[in-house]
């Protein structure tokens, strides 16, 4: 039987009730069911609409290397609350942080961004990489330095290797706010180097905008990305139409 060919059309079929519930999960590009590590999406990047507490589970055991993902911080983020025409809506479950991601295991490593506020609740990380964004953000003007950096932990896996050692420090301006696609959006660059380092499927539970995914398809690497909100989901997949960048 020959196989299916992905259908990545804008004009696909959507669903209008909601994520997919676990047990009926499909690739919101492809739309083919995802059978545990993948799907038919001829670059190997596998995008689905779902809750990530609900389709983690449906993930092959042992099929998933790499874990890369930036989590809700647990801080209700408002973005661009002093400039309406950049305010974007909150996300979904920015109430707490999802300590719960932890309970995941990859085989390789876990990288989960934080502000450095949530490493107190984190497991505690062999290390962390601290991404310094080229210009500080607004915070507390009276008692705050102007905070530039926010972290990356670093959890290894039992199968932990270097294919190359990278440094802890990843200098990368971060995106304008008249540019985001996602009120918390990371350049892609920050998340390459990474990747790099590093061999075997990536997962990235909150997808968003499909940072991780562009990333990956960027270097020709597999990356199952799961976003719960569908307009991120049409955002990442309109990225990952484009060609590969470099």
């Amino acid at each position: 039987m020959a196989a299916r060919k992905p259908n990545d059309s804008p004009d696909s079929p959507r669903r209008d009730d909601g994520p997919p519930r676990a047990g009926g999960v499909i690739c919101y590009r492809c739309k083919a069911p995802f059978d545990g590590t993948g799907c038919l999406c001829a670059d190997g990047i596998t995008l689905i609409h779902g809750d990530c507490r609900e389709v983690l589970p449906l993930i092959a055991p042992g099929s998933v290397d790499l874990v890369l993902t930036d989590p809700p911080y647990g801080m209700d983020y408002q973005s661009a609350w002093r400039i309406g025409w950049q305010r974007k809506e909150k996300i979904q479950g920015d109430d707490a942080f999802p300590m719960w991601l932890f309970d995941f295991k990859p085989s390789v490593a876990m990288f989960v961004c934080c502000r450095w506020d949530n490493l107190f609740d984190m497991p505690r990380p062999k290390s962390f990489i601290v991404w310094d964004k080229c210009r500080h953000g607004m915070g507390d003007l009276q008692h705050e330095f102007g905070r530039q950096w926010e972290a990356i932990a670093f959890y290894p896996g039992p199968s932990h290797r270097f294919t190359r050692r990278p440094i802890d420090l990843i200098r990368v301006p971060c995106i304008p706010p008249d540019k985001l696609l996602h009120p918390n959006e990371k350049p892609a660059a920050i998340f390459k180097p990474i990747i790099e380092s590093h061999a075997g499927l990536i997962l990235d539970p909150f997808a968003g905008s499909g940072t991780t995914l562009r990333a990956a398809k960027d270097l020709g690497r597999r990356c199952i990305g799961i976003e719960i909100e569908e307009k991120y989901c049409d955002i990442a997949a309109n990225r990952l139409r484009q060609e590969v960048l470099f």
